[in-house]
């Protein structure tokens, strides 16, 4: 008997996604998580393994300094981040994913939120210490991966760092998705202004050694 494919239902919704409603998709994919109809295939149960071992790598302290985590999904990134000292705020577009967070994590000192990465608060621009972006812009068709990238690079706050984790893409084939992995150009993109690269990996994945993941480093100046 073949076991069904958790991905399968992320396919279908994100193949419905149109021009007009590119996001819309994670909403209904939550929902049918939250009803047993499907599996987040991003969930890991815990932080993402290049995350982890790079924090172990740096000894990273939070205590006294800001995080934010992009597309937080169930919250593991965060719950880690907020281990680590850091004052940790996380958001998705999918109010469903907020409220699961919630509801996996109670009690949490995670700050928790309903917020679309391409419509930023105003008030989160340069406000944070340390961000974490993991696989977010390549769920995005590959139209609005600038706008994405930008967005991002506009949370990092002076003297702080941005973490970016992406699916890697070879330069010579098509964008073909969901999810649209990133060639390198647009990881590069992540850099700019005050915004300095301090190191590109392409890293094998854990569990499937034949994928390759971005690992990207930057830091702001100023």
């Amino acid at each position: 008997m073949t076991s069904p494919d958790p991905a399968a239902e992320t396919r279908r919704l994100a193949a419905q996604a149109s021009d007009q409603d590119p996001t819309g998709w994670f909403e209904q994919l939550y929902l049918s998580a939250r009803s047993g109809a499907a599996a987040i295939p991003w969930d890991r149960g815990g932080p993402h393994p290049l995350l982890a071992a790079w924090t172990a790598e740096h000894a990273l302290d939070g205590h006294g300094r800001s995080a934010v985590v992009v597309g937080c999904g169930l919250g593991s990134d965060a719950e880690y981040l907020a281990a680590l000292g850091f004052a940790t705020t996380a958001f998705d577009i999918s109010p469903t994913a907020v409220a699961s967070a919630r509801e996996r994590h109670p009690g949490s000192r995670v700050d928790y939120t309903t917020a679309d990465l391409l419509e930023l608060r105003a008030d989160w621009r340069g406000g944070f210490d340390f961000v974490f972006e993991s696989l977010t812009v390549q769920s995005l068709p590959v139209g609005l991966h600038q706008r994405a990238i930008e967005s991002v690079r506009s949370l990092v706050a002076p003297g702080g760092t941005l973490l970016v984790i992406a699916g890697a893409r070879a330069a010579e084939s098509e964008a073909v998705g969901p999810p649209w992995l990133l060639r390198r150009p647009e990881v590069e993109a992540f850099s700019g202004g005050e915004l300095h690269t301090q190191q590109i990996e392409e890293l094998p994945d854990r569990d499937n050694p034949a994928v390759r993941r971005w690992r990207v480093e930057l830091r702001r100046t100023g």
